[in-house]
């Protein structure tokens, strides 16, 4: 791994920046029919998606730590990582959009793109090269069967 940040540190530090940018920058307030529903819905999809990815881990008695992926003992391919090699990434997204629908400020948007594109340089591309040096051809293959968000 090239930076040893916790997703979950990146993803709160991310909340903040947009907390900061919906709070400092006071125009981009938005609204639209089903904007609370849309909230409630990306949170308990988010929510939902966190919770499955994690259960299917410890069922296959996996480590679920992302900074050491070389540490992992099994490939998990099915359930949702039969649709997306990195559900649990995915779940922080749609957490992290509910909370920019909550701040009201459509600028918070910039913050999630960069939220993406931090995780894909920092973290995801770092963990499929150990997790191809660990289990080769399988991992390749999955690779190219399964995207890497949705």
């Amino acid at each position: 791994m090239r930076l040893k940040i916790p997703p979950l540190f990146v993803a709160f530090i991310t909340c903040l920046l947009m907390y900061f940018l919906a709070f400092f920058l006071p125009f981009g307030s938005f609204d639209f029919t089903g904007k609370n529903y849309m909230m409630y819905f990306l949170l308990g999809l988010g929510g939902l998606v966190e919770g499955i990815s994690l259960l299917q881990f410890f069922l296959k008695k996996t480590s679920i730590n992302p900074i050491a992926p070389e540490n992992a003992s099994a490939l998990v391919v099915t359930g949702l990582y039969n649709f997306t090699r990195n559900p649990m990434y995915l779940g922080l997204l749609l957490l992290l959009l509910a909370w920019g629908l909550y701040l009201n400020n459509a600028f918070t948007i910039l913050i999630v793109a960069g939220f993406v594109s931090y995780m894909n340089r920092f973290q995801i591309k770092p963990e499929e090269e150990a997790l191809e040096k660990l289990f080769g051809a399988t991992y390749r293959n999955y690779m190219i069967k399964v995207r890497r968000w949705f």
